[in-house]
């Protein structure tokens, strides 16, 4: 993978993100969630499911019941978040992906930077 194939949110006018994945259990999703947050790489997660996700795999097309997770982060926390589910995650190659937060409510938004903060 290039550099050009690569989307790094670090831009300073992103203050926060939404980041996803997906698993085949609750009992996992609530893991990665709870993982996170108690991690503080997250201020919270939410868990949507079961969802039906289609996917080309392994040569052939797929239908597999899964849950989503989606992590309300900061753009500065998303790598470590992005590392943390990566060695987490039990999925070959699973789904995480970004999606920067144009516009949102300040204090939730601060109350997102202050909880995905290091301490």
């Amino acid at each position: 993978m290039t550099s050009a194939d690569r989307l790094t949110v670090q831009s300073a006018t992103v203050r926060a993100v939404i980041a996803q994945t997906t698993t085949d259990s609750a009992d996992k999703a609530a893991a990665l969630a709870r993982g996170a947050v108690e991690a503080r790489l997250a201020a919270c997660a939410q868990i949507v499911g079961p969802v039906t996700s289609v996917y080309h795999w392994a040569g052939g097309i797929e239908t597999t019941q899964e849950w989503q997770v989606l992590f309300k982060t900061t753009a500065a926390r998303y790598p470590e978040l992005e590392r943390h589910l990566l060695a987490a995650h039990d999925y070959e190659t699973p789904e995480i992906i970004a999606t920067p937060v144009a516009a949102g409510s300040p204090a939730y938004l601060s109350w997102i930077t202050a909880e995905a903060t290091a301490r």
